[in-house]
This record gives structure tokens, C-alpha cells and sequence, in this order.
């Protein structure tokens, strides 16, 4: 472990010239996270081109104790906060996470330093993270199997006059029994008419003979994330239904079987929206593909008409085409995969066939 975290230091040293920076300031939790091991939650972490700086309050300094020797324990209180040891550094210039910097630090900031000084470094730890090691490919196909383990119980409570609410409960109930620490994203879970809005709230709505119901939940264990998706109909499916759902189904499919490292994610996108497009329905896919998953449900890459990256080995992605029809219903189907030389190594394993709820 001490290792790890070692070397995810080192690799943020490296960047330092590339972003002409002295010193980097990490206020995201997730980043926080990666680069100790332990979870960042109201701390700050400042590494210099020699050393490695936490900083925390009172509450947390027993918790962050464990990362000594390697990370020298600073800690705030009434009349010295983060500004204040930032000041005494007589840092050259600081790179900051821009984009998790409120007005108000900003500010302070700017008492500290000449604005020149302050240099935003988005997407430095973000390009860290890209690549997944076999701890985190490890903890993440655990918190994938939980998931699959809360889609075989949903499917033994699902009937109609169930509320869309108490599925998404049952739902989470099922992940924390199964050993969730959390969940990785408020769970979707839409029916009827709801479920043509990808990222629709459950509702008091109550599951009748003919609806879709989409059901999208992820959960965390130790840090990290998980994330499927699965839509059934209950009762019973019209024509328009099936023929919505195979051609999802055909195109999450033909995706799966033709991700690979070296693929642009413009690319990998592509491969499931021209089935999409092909059959009538591309204006009802207004989402990518899929995005990566890892401490973060949505982080780089994004398999995108908008995305930047190229596919590498161990990145870590869902893929989940969706169509649609205002007013009628939606179907999305996702799985989590990791990529590789080859192809895909699938860890969501619930089928994807059209279920019917009786």
C-alpha cells in the first residue's frame, strides 16, 4: 500500500513541469482519496517536488495519523486555517484544482499569492487515475457483483402497485446487506411515462401491467464505485416496446463485442449510436456512450461524441446506449467494463435479455 501511494506521488511530481508548477494543492475528495488511501473527507493534501503535506483539523487527526512518515500531519485551527500554512511555505506558485475552488478560497488565495502565481491544474490527477491498478479493478468488480446481487433480489419483488420509490429502496436495501459501504449515485428507478428521462427521480408512481421500468444504481465499496443499468417490463410489453428494447439491446451488445484499447472514444461511441441512428431512433439517444467509473460514477474517460481520450488497458467504463420517446417510455441497458488489448472484460454478469415481469 505504502508503495501505491508512493508512486501516485511521484506521478503527480512528474507533472509538474508540463503544468510549470513548484507545488500542488488537492482540495477534491476523490483525489485526496487516491493519493493517501483513505477517504479526504474536510482535509487538504499539498505535495512539493520533496514532500508531502495533510491538512486537516482536530476532528481528523487520529484518522490521518496512519499516513506518517510518508505525509507530514498539518493541522488547522481558529486563527491558522490551510491559507495561513500555504502562506508560510513561500511556495514559487501553486497549482489548485480550479474547478473545486470556491470564489471565497479564491480569494484568499490571491492574499497569498500573485494571481500569476495561482495556476489551475484541471485534469493533472485526472489523467493519474485514468488507468486502473488490480486493487482498484479488484474492489470495483466487488461493487459490481453487488450490484448484480440487488438486480436478482428486485427481480423477486417487482410486481405491479409497488411504488417506484419503495423499488429504489428495496434496491438499496438489497446493496447494503450484500456489503455496500454507500451508494454510488442517488438510484434511478422510472416507470411508465417516467422512464423516458434518463435521470428521472422515483416517483410515488406505481408500476403497472405495460410499463418499462429502468432501473439504474451503483454502489460504493471500500471507495469505490459501481454502476449498471437494467430495464424490464412489467406484466407485458407492446410491439413498439420490444422493437425499442432489441434495438438498445442489439447496439449495447455490439458494443461490448468491439470496445478495445487503441479505439478513440468518439469511436466506441459511434459503434452503438449508428444502430441506433440506423433504426429510426437517433434523436432519442442524446447521451454518450459511457463514461469511466472508479472513485468518482463519473470520471475520464467519456465515451463521447465530445470525449478526447484513445482507450487504454485497465481503463474502467460503463457502456449504456438508451432510446427515448418523450411522453411514451425509455429503455437503457449498461454494463461496467474493463478494457483490454482485445476487446472488454465484462463485470456486470444480470442478464440483459427483455425480462417480463408476471
Amino acid at each position: 500500500m505504502e508503495d501505491r501511494i508512493k508512486k501516485r506521488g511521484d506521478s503527480a511530481v512528474k507533472k509538474f513541469n508540463q503544468y510549470g508548477i513548484t507545488a500542488l494543492l488537492l482540495t477534491k475528495e476523490a483525489d485526496i482519496h487516491y493519493m493517501t488511501g483513505i477517504p479526504g473527507d474536510d482535509c487538504a493534501l499539498l505535495i512539493t517536488e520533496n514532500k508531502r503535506y495533510i491538512i486537516t483539523d482536530f476532528r481528523y487527526i487520529e484518522a490521518v495519523s496512519v499516513l506518517k512518515p510518508e505525509f507530514e500531519v498539518v493541522v488547522t485551527k481558529q486563527g491558522y486555517e490551510l491559507i495561513d500554512f500555504i502562506r508560510e511555505m513561500k511556495l514559487d506558485n501553486i497549482g489548485v484544482q480550479d474547478e473545486h475552488l470556491t470564489l471565497c478560497a479564491y480569494n484568499e488565495f490571491c492574499t497569498a499569492f500573485p494571481r500569476d502565481k495561482i495556476v489551475p491544474v484541471t485534469g493533472l490527477t485526472e489523467s493519474i487515475r485514468l488507468i486502473k491498478d488490480e486493487e482498484e479493478i479488484s474492489l470495483i468488480e466487488k461493487a459490481e457483483a453487488i450490484g448484480d446481487q440487488a438486480f436478482e433480489h428486485i427481480l423477486g419483488f417487482l410486481k405491479p402497485g409497488v411504488s417506484e420509490k419503495r423499488v429504489a429502496l428495496e434496491i438499496e436495501h438489497a446493496m447494503k446487506l450484500n456489503g455496500a459501504d454507500g451508494f454510488s449515485f442517488s438510484t434511478i428507478c422510472v416507470s411508465g411515462v417516467n422512464s423516458s428521462r434518463p435521470h428521472g427521480i422515483p416517483s410515488d408512481k406505481l408500476l403497472e401491467d405495460g410499463d418499462f421500468l429502468t432501473m439504474d444504481f451503483g454502489c460504493i465499496y471500500n471507495g469505490y464505485c459501481s454502476d449498471m443499468t437494467r430495464t424490464v417490463a412489467i406484466g407485458h410489453a407492446n410491439e413498439e416496446m420490444v422493437k425499442v428494447y432489441n434495438t438498445v439491446l442489439e447496439a449495447q451488445i455490439y458494443a461490448c463485442e468491439h470496445l478495445k484499447a487503441g479505439m478513440h472514444v468518439k469511436d466506441g461511441d459511434y459503434l452503438a449510436r449508428k444502430i441506433i441512428e440506423d433504426a429510426g431512433y437517433g434523436e432519442y439517444f442524446g447521451h454518450g456512450l459511457g463514461h469511466g467509473v472508479g472513485l468518482e460514477i463519473h470520471e475520464d474517460p467519456f465515451l463521447s461524441f465530445r470525449g478526447n481520450h484513445v482507450l487504454e488497458e485497465n481503463m474502467i467504463v460503463t457502456i449504456e446506449p438508451g432510446i427515448y420517446l418523450p411522453g411514451k417510455f425509455g429503455v437503457r441497458i449498461e454494463d461496467l467494463a474493463i478494457i483490454t488489448a482485445d476487446g472488454i472484460d465484462n463485470k456486470t454478469h444480470s442478464s440483459k435479455e427483455l425480462i417480463i415481469i408476471k
